[in-house]
């Protein structure tokens, strides 16, 4: 009797084990994205290094249950939160290669830079500066705007900063302006420094279809969570047709990839500042997000982020341009 009733919990107890892998794999895919599923099995773990094309990945963070954090160990960056899921990444549409942008004129202008490094936000123990991760996305549209033919002008260079897919990007101050000259600490000298150079070369290329695409972080405060939004001058109607073109195609990407959070970036007038006011080549002033929101972050943090927010605008810029 005694070995009867052994055999039957043996039997309960194997019956048990084999079961539970199964049901917390599909708890897992459950809250999976549909493309991350791999009919029934979860998909193997990867460790992200930087010798990868990094993207922070999120578990889940048992010392601090429902707050974020940065962990950096051995050179790989993750980021956890206190579900588990995978972080949300924005889908890029491609841009295909072609010609269609030839004999265009673009002067991209990232924040910031040299001395200056922006707003700062923080993640855990990193400071996340404004002029890094504006670059970075510069750096990104000047190549899809490349690819498509046209001329592009960097007017805020970095000589040993590319496209980089680091979560934190190292701050530093060595970047130069267009023409490699040092940028001065004074806010009014660097804006001059940057407008002038635009309006130079606006002559040289008079007749031309020139735009300048200036872009910025935005700092609130920690609570708020805000989308991308444009600026223009109020007296120019081409420039406001520029911004409302990109931001068309901000909240038509919204609508299609993000369905259950409506986009509310806006376009309005912001004749004051001194890049929109003093530029001779119509111009929008670009706002990624709030640096300090958690949320916002991940817009940022996350390299295939900071693509398709690239992407997304190159795909405005085109569509103004195939609109003229």
């Amino acid at each position: 009797m005694l070995l009867i009733r052994f055999l039957l919990f043996a039997q309960l107890l194997i019956g048990w084990v084999l079961l539970t892998p199964q049901s917390a794999d599909a708890a897992t895919l459950a809250h999976r994205p549909p493309h991350e599923r791999s009919h029934g099995r979860t998909a193997p773990k990867k460790r992200v290094t930087h010798s990868a094309l990094r993207k922070p990945v999120l578990g889940k963070n048992r010392k601090q249950p429902g707050r974020g954090k940065l962990i950096v160990r051995r050179q790989t960056v993750k980021l956890k939160t206190k579900k588990g899921r995978v972080a949300t990444r924005i889908p890029a549409r491609r841009i295909s290669k072609s010609k269609s942008l030839r004999g265009t004129v673009y002067y991209l202008a990232s924040g910031h830079g040299g001395p200056d490094p922006g707003a700062i936000g923080r993640y855990g123990r990193f400071r996340l500066a404004e002029d890094e991760y504006a670059y970075d996305v510069t750096m990104r549209l000047a190549q899809l705007l490349k690819q498509q033919g046209a001329t592009v002008y960097m007017m805020v260079r970095d000589p040993n900063d590319g496209i980089r897919n680091d979560a934190v990007l190292k701050l530093d101050n060595d970047e130069v302006s267009y023409s490699g000259q040092r940028i001065p600490l004074n806010q009014l000298a660097r804006l001059n420094q940057t407008t002038s150079a635009v309006n130079r070369l606006y002559a040289r290329h008079k007749g031309a279809y020139q735009r300048l695409v200036t872009i910025h972080v935005d700092s609130r405060s920690r609570g708020q969570m805000i989308d991308v939004f444009f600026y223009h001058h109020a007296n120019s109607a081409v420039g406001k047709r520029l911004a409302d073109r990109i931001h068309k195609r901000f909240a038509s990407n919204y609508r299609r990839y993000r369905p259950s959070r409506p986009y509310v970036g806006n376009v309005s007038t912001r004749s004051e500042l001194y890049v929109v006011r003093k530029s001779q080549a119509p111009t929008v002033f670009i706002e990624l997000g709030n640096i300090q929101n958690r949320q916002d972050q991940k817009r940022f943090l996350l390299a295939s982020n900071r693509q398709a927010l690239a992407t997304w605008l190159a795909q405005g810029l085109l569509d103004d341009h195939n609109a003229q």
